[in-house]
């Protein structure tokens, strides 16, 4: 099992092609894909494009999608992603989650987030993290602001079947390593308060 970081709570590893039942399970819960594509995704367009696509990115480069594992039971959570442009470069990433409904409510994504977006900038050379949800999905965006990044626009894209909620817009969320530099150095001076 190769590791990529630990938290608290859970094990961000790399996927394998042994987590194709876990992924497929995953993505046909229609609570998890409720803003997504508001359907399952099919077992085949798993195995045969979203996981080899996973496992291509780790030979990109240090940024990628991890299975993210409950510490405590080892049982697969969902996954956790800085996920680079397709040159695998790190200097912008994409931060995504999607876990089971089961550990819903539990902190995970918060917390995974703020570890990727730590290991991200101290370590990966992380200029940029950035992600988009419907602007009515309010979980994930309170996750976003918790995990330190800041609304920076709303905008509305064409969908030819739209799911519901689509007519408030998509946003898009970022925070910049300077940013995270002085959020680091604050909370500092506040703990040190403390």
């Amino acid at each position: 099992m190769k590791v990529f970081l630990e938290t608290d709570r859970l094990v961000l590893r790399r996927f394998t092609e042994a987590d194709a039942d876990d992924l497929v399970l995953l993505d046909s819960d229609p609570e998890v894909m409720r803003f997504l594509t508001g359907e399952p995704t099919p077992r085949a367009e798993i195995e045969e494009e979203v996981l080899p696509r996973i496992l291509r990115d780790y030979d990109l480069g240090p940024a990628g999608r991890w299975a993210a594992l409950e510490r405590s039971t080892g049982q697969f959570a969902g996954w956790l992603a800085l996920q680079p442009p397709e040159d695998g470069s790190v200097e912008e990433v994409e931060l995504g989650y999607r876990l089971k409904t089961s550990v819903w409510g539990r902190g995970y994504a918060t917390e995974g987030a703020r570890a990727l977006i730590r290991k991200g900038f101290a370590e990966l050379g992380v200029q940029r993290v950035w992600a988009q949800t419907m602007a009515v999905n309010t979980a994930s965006r309170r996750v976003l602001e918790k995990a330190g990044l800041r609304h920076v626009r709303t905008f509305h894209l064409h969908f030819d079947d739209p799911l519901p909620g689509t007519e408030h817009g998509e946003v898009e969320y970022e925070l910049l390593r300077p940013d995270w530099t002085s959020q680091g150095t604050r909370n500092r001076v506040a703990d040190s308060r403390n």
